[in-house]
């Protein structure tokens, strides 16, 4: 019995971690983006983002995101899905784009490498 509660606690965890800490997976974001018309949010600079992307995401460099993401995205409860190379940068500019009012923002977990990782395609410039 206390296998079987420690197995699916264990499970849960991954799931409930991630809900709190705004942190997102790979599927979970391709549901997002082709349920709710999510918009991706490419956090990266210039060069990496020419390198390769999630397919059709935006670029807005992480120290320009307070800045242009108003102007991006326009509705706020649009569900923002935040990317970068490891998800270090996209969990700082979660912060950023709860404070401009963003509700429905997320980071991608593991950033752009889980992405690839998921086999899910990605964009050169």
């Amino acid at each position: 019995m206390s296998i079987a509660l420690a197995s699916g606690a264990m499970l849960v965890w991954p799931v409930l971690k991630g809900a709190a800490g705004g942190s997102l997976t790979a599927a979970g974001a391709v549901q997002l983006i082709n349920r709710e018309k999510a918009v991706v949010i490419d956090v990266c600079e210039v060069e990496e983002f020419a390198a390769g992307h999630v397919g059709g995401a935006k670029n807005i460099p992480l120290n320009q995101l307070e800045e242009k993401l108003p102007a991006l995205v326009k509705n706020k409860a649009l569900p923002v899905i935040l990317v970068c190379r490891s998800g270090a940068r996209s969990n700082r500019a979660l912060g950023i784009a709860k404070k401009l009012g963003y509700e429905q923002a997320q980071s991608l977990a593991g950033g752009l490498g889980a992405w690839k990782a998921a086999n899910l395609p990605v964009e050169k410039v």
